[in-house]
């Protein structure tokens, strides 16, 4: 089968890795539209779940981006006037460089052809073209009415910047302004630098004249209100070199149909869901897996092609509602500014709304110094059970940094 993947994003690169592992004998080329080595964003998040399935895909890669992956053990919650609180949970983090120069390289391996600096024109004859451009899809857009595809702007700004301020642990940030309230969401991942996530309402975003301000000067200022945090280190918006700034709106986009004849759409091409949940490239990758798997089964290529749809679908519905309820809660988050420290931490972490009442007093009891320091502990012991059971895993725990534990309340 000859393949092309529009996209050289972890979608497309990795659905070409699995297309090859599939049959070697598959003509498998990627479009990226970008000169080799550039990408924008910074870095990623994903969980243990993701993990699982890219050890049970393709061991090789996935060894290689849990060795290069950043762990943090807990989630911390700053916000003015009120004391730090904490929430358990780990996770891990990698820039996105990273890992598209490690797909990158896992795919050249196994023969795939990437080219740089393309576009849909110079797709070459093929059996299957996988639309993996992004949220903003020229491919798609070629024919987005046979996609049916709606797309809807959320109603808060935001902005991913980068910092070589290297937070402790993944952090959500509130600070209030004489504008109104503006937070982050940063995290580690690497040991020089952090994603950085700003967001507020227009109203706010207004008053402080980002609207107004270029990116360095828009940077300066995010500097000074973030001064607490930053423990003197700069803000850098990737735009800046062309003169640009990365505010925007977040885009909730879907589509009534992911197929066109010998095209399927995948990723972001596909659906978004806000980054607040921080399942992007989770899903583009387990996007990668489904149609994998679908072409594996045989049979025509338009059964292959529902078979994927209809899968990911169903996978995705629970995420899209979770996206969606929590996009909700940060675009009222001034409504929950007024609650006290715990209660203000915790109905950020349940803002999807789906906790029992013993989470809440979970909550409450950790933020002490020893039951705090427990749970993570317990929680450390069952990502390390996790990690031997998966096939090809090394039974050692990988060599990311990890966040120290707690010391205080």
């Amino acid at each position: 089968m000859r393949i092309t993947c529009v996209g050289g994003g972890p979608a497309g690169l990795y659905f070409a890795v699995l297309a090859k592992l599939a049959d070697p004998g598959h003509e498998v080329t990627v479009l990226e539209r970008n000169p080799r080595g550039t990408t924008y964003g910074w870095g990623v998040v994903f969980w243990d779940d993701l993990l699982d399935d890219l050890f049970a895909y393709d061991p090789v890669s996935a060894g290689q981006i849990w060795e290069a992956a950043c762990q943090w053990d807990e989630y911390e919650v700053r916000a003015t006037g009120k004391e730090v609180t904490h929430l358990a949970g780990y996770g891990f983090s990698l820039g996105r460089h990273k890992l598209l120069s490690l797909l990158e390289s896992r795919a050249l391996s196994l023969g795939v052809d990437v080219r740089w600096s393309a576009s849909e024109a110079d797709i070459p004859d093929s059996d299957l073209i996988v639309a993996a451009d992004g949220a903003g899809s020229s491919l798609r857009a070629l024919d987005a009415s046979h996609f049916g595809t709606s797309v809807e702007m959320g109603g808060n700004k935001y902005i991913w910047l980068g910092t070589s301020h290297v937070f402790r642990t993944f952090t959500f940030g509130f600070e209030r302004t004489p504008a109104g309230w503006i937070w982050f969401h940063a995290y580690p991942f690497d040991d020089t630098t952090s994603t950085f996530i700003v967001e507020c309402t227009p109203t706010t975003w207004a008053a402080l004249e980002l609207d107004r301000l270029d990116a360095e000067a828009g940077c300066a200022r995010l500097e000074t209100i973030f001064a607490a945090h930053l423990d003197g280190q700069r803000l850098v918006d990737h735009r800046a070199d062309s003169g640009g700034t990365g505010w925007m709106n977040f885009r909730r986009v879907t589509n009534q149909r992911w197929d066109n004849g010998n095209v399927v759409l995948m990723g972001d091409a596909a659906h978004t869901t806000h980054y607040a949940i921080g399942s992007g490239t989770k899903l583009a990758l387990q996007d990668a897996m489904a149609l994998a798997d679908a072409l594996s089964s045989g049979g025509p290529l338009a059964a292959a092609l529902e078979r994927y749809e209809h899968r990911r679908r169903a996978a995705l519905a629970p995420l899209q509602r979770a996206a969606l309820a929590s996009s909700e809660w940060f675009e009222r988050m001034p409504d929950y500014a007024g609650l006290p420290s715990i209660r203000f931490s915790y109905a950020l972490s349940d803002r999807r709304g789906e906790y029992p009442l013993w989470r809440y007093l979970l909550h409450r009891a950790t933020q002490q110094a020893v039951p705090r320091a427990m749970l993570r502990w317990a929680l450390n012991a069952r990502r390390w059970t996790r990690a031997r059971r998966r096939p090809g895993a090394a039974p050692s725990a990988p060599s990311a940094r990890a966040a120290p534990l707690p010391t205080g309340g």
